[in-house]
């Protein structure tokens, strides 16, 4: 597999006004760390959407797991979307359930015995800091005690893929520092995670991982270039390339 991710010359137009992305081409690979930077408004959040599905492109190819996903028939995209987890910006929490429930879900989704998954939810928990608050709802629990239960949700069932839109923006820099080393752990075990984040100097505290920049809905270098030119327009002139 050339890589768990790929796009290609991909574009995102809301309505019919101008793009937001555009021409987005890049190849995450299996088990890479990745952090997608860029001002606010750049466009962080609309990739994320693309990559776990919830918005399809207005142009060019996504690829997952090796797979065409904007050809694919839409009764198969629950089945990638169970093999990548999200921490959403707004937690997305049920709020009916408990935080144990709100972490067990993917695992109750995937099929797991009641009896297999007390200990690993409770674990989890336990991890993020949440042991005593098993029991509470979400709306209950802090901005910050919400968001550690959206990540461990997210995480519970290993995914193949890791999402994350800002998942340290609602907890203290030592509770940051220690969903970072989960992270990192999950991603020792082979899982591709991807962190949109406004932080930069999380980025000194992965060794391993690359930054993905966006500025004004395009990939860019460190250095402001532009990492991905734009293709020629050749609508004009009638020409194809």
């Amino acid at each position: 597999m050339a890589g768990i991710v790929q796009f290609e010359n991909v574009g995102l137009r809301y309505g019919t006004g101008s793009e937001t992305l555009s021409d987005l081409s890049f190849s995450l690979a299996v088990g890479g760390f990745y952090f997608l930077t860029g001002p606010s408004g750049a466009g962080k959040t609309s990739l994320l959407k693309m990559l776990y599905l919830a918005q399809r492109p207005s142009r060019g190819a996504i690829r997952l797991f090796g797979e065409d996903v904007v050809l694919a028939q839409r009764a198969r995209l629950p089945g990638f979307r169970r093999r990548i987890g999200v921490v959403f910006q707004d937690f997305r929490l049920i709020p009916h359930l408990s935080a144990f429930d709100n972490v067990a879900l993917p695992l109750r989704v995937a099929g797991v015995d009641e009896r297999d998954l007390v200990t690993p939810v409770r674990e989890m928990l336990a991890w993020v800091g949440l042991a005593d608050r098993a029991t509470a709802r979400p709306a209950t629990l802090s901005g910050g005690e919400q968001q550690r239960v959206a990540i461990a949700r997210a995480v519970i069932g290993r995914p193949e893929i890791l999402v994350a839109d800002e998942p340290t923006g609602n907890v203290d820099p030592e509770m940051a520092a220690r969903l970072l080393h989960l992270f990192d752990a999950l991603n020792t075990l082979g899982t591709t995670i991807v962190v949109a984040t406004h932080d930069i100097h999380l980025l000194s505290r992965v060794a391993k991982a690359e930054m993905l920049r966006i500025e004004k809905g395009r990939l860019v270098d460190p250095t402001g270039a532009l990492r991905y030119p734009p293709r020629p327009d050749f609508s004009r002139d009638g020409v194809r390339p």
